[in-house]
């Protein structure tokens, strides 16, 4: 059974920065398409961070403020924000695809930004 658990949301300031993880088991990260994505109450989940094929694609409000990485000795994956705003408060999700293109996603974790 695959699991994804994101974990490092709090209540921070603006112009802090924040890293997130998710940490996967019954999968492995490494080779299959991994994405960050946020929900707002009230607002459709959107991308932040996705990565398929070598390539890199962010959401357009956080393009070069938020980085993806990841930790294959600890099937992790990773996501640096910085210069956080107040409307970068959301609950974020990390979603894998595999190879036979079925998603799963975490349960996620609550991002606050206060002004």
């Amino acid at each position: 059974q695959v699991q994804l658990v994101e974990s490092g949301g709090r209540l921070v300031q603006a112009g802090e920065s924040l890293k997130l993880s998710c940490v996967a088991s019954g999968a492995v990260l490494a080779g299959n398409d991994m994405g960050w994505y946020r929900q707002a109450p009230g607002k459709e989940r959107e991308l932040v961070v996705s990565g398929s094929n070598g390539v890199t694609k962010h959401g357009e409000s956080v393009q070069g403020r938020f980085t993806a990485s990841g930790d294959p000795a600890k099937n992790a994956v990773y996501l640096q924000m910085s210069s956080l705003k107040p409307g970068d408060s959301s609950n974020y999700f990390c979603k894998l695809r595999t190879q036979s293109g079925h998603d799963y996603w975490g349960q996620g974790t609550q991002v606050t930004v206060s002004s």
